[in-house]
């Protein structure tokens, strides 16, 4: 029989939140606990849960001292990762970490030293993984319906980066930059549908519009709005990412376009503020005048859960059935340290104007 899994949230900002609303609509799961520094992000996460007998904690000592949880969700600001990690790991609870999983390689690396011999479930959060239209896609890229994977885009067109707590976000000190804060889901997606893993990464990018004339204690935001980056794998395929986040009046946020050597799958995610829960995937084959057309579509109570087209409701489908069959997690440290590893190499790319070599990082 299934364990209920009792859940605490470390972090209760926007992300924190998304999680408690969709570990609510899931019957073998509940949220237990709260724990948060800033006093506005307990107090708007205990008015949205749904069980007013939830603990609220103001520092994660008292959280472990609690016991009451079974798995601990991180979402706290993504410099705090590691040393929140570090902290909770003694309370050897389920970990579901947000992404990306440190803002670097070298705390990547750090954590995966520390975790090596840990007992329990450790999941790191890429949603996109989760997203009905990319799920399907990858299956039957993986299945051969296209032949042989031969390239890979991937397009992001939307608004600017959102307020949060304290402004941390408009510095890349703080989020490892955009292209591993915001990018990291997509360069994930990258090596769990090529099956591969990155050789080289060329990036131009900069911040042309977004932020521009704000200032924080005298300093101006350096966080990247735009980008195109191109990846080369081990296995021949490429990939590229079409980035963009001054485009909020977008029919489709995310668009994924895969071609093999017999035909390619084109599918897409409507953006948040266009309201629809439904997609479509479209297959042509070089062979065949009709493409095949398949609409995929998100019940309207897991879609009304969040703001990630109904992932981050499959995404903990996941990893309460990984903690209840004991069974490996299906996002490991090893993906989260590539895709920081690869967003990093992006920055540096973009930065320095020239390509870089993955295997500067010693993965």
């Amino acid at each position: 029989m299934n364990q209920k899994i009792k859940y605490a949230i470390i972090g209760t900002g926007a992300m924190g939140r998304e999680h408690i609303r969709n570990i609510e609509i899931i019957e073998n799961a509940e949220v237990v606990a709260l724990c948060d520094t800033f006093e506005g992000s307990i107090k708007a996460s205990y008015e949205l849960a749904n069980n007013k007998s939830i603990k609220c904690f103001n520092n994660i000592d008292s959280l472990i001292k609690d016991d009451s949880a079974d798995a601990y969700v991180i979402s706290t600001p993504n410099f705090t990762h590691i040393d929140v990690i570090k902290k909770v790991l003694v309370a050897n609870k389920h970990l579901l970490i947000e992404k990306p999983m440190c803002t670097n390689v070298d705390d990547c690396f750090e954590l995966q030293k520390i975790t090596k011999n840990y007992k329990s479930t450790i999941w790191i959060a890429m949603e996109y993984r989760y997203m009905l239209p990319v799920s399907k896609m990858t299956e039957y890229i993986h299945t051969k319906k296209i032949g042989d994977l031969k390239m890979l885009t991937i397009k992001e067109h939307r608004q600017p980066f959102l307020e949060k707590v304290r402004d941390w976000n408009r510095f890349s000190r703080n989020t490892g930059g955009t292209l591993v804060e915001k990018c990291c889901h997509f360069f994930d997606l990258m090596r769990l549908i090529i099956q591969s893993e990155p050789t080289k990464i060329f990036a131009s990018a900069g911040q042309d519009v977004n932020h521009l004339e704000e200032s924080y204690n005298n300093e101006v935001p350096d966080i990247i709005d735009n980008a195109f980056v191109i990846v080369d794998f081990k296995n021949g395929v490429r990939s590229t990412l079409d980035l963009c986040m001054f485009a909020e009046n977008t029919d489709l946020q995310e668009e994924f376009c895969a071609v093999g050597n017999l035909g390619k799958i084109e599918t897409g995610v409507p953006s948040n503020r266009s309201g629809k829960n439904s997609s479509t995937l479209r297959i042509g084959m070089r062979n065949q005048n009709s493409p095949i057309l398949e609409n995929i579509t998100v019940d309207k109570k897991i879609f009304d859960a969040g703001h990630h087209h109904g992932s981050t409701y499959y995404e903990h489908l996941g990893f309460i059935n990984s903690i209840n069959n004991k069974l490996p997690a299906e996002v490991s440290i090893k993906d989260g340290l590539y895709s920081v590893a690869m967003g990093q190499a992006a920055e540096i790319s973009a930065k320095e104007g020239r390509v870089v070599e993955m295997s500067e990082f010693n993965l």
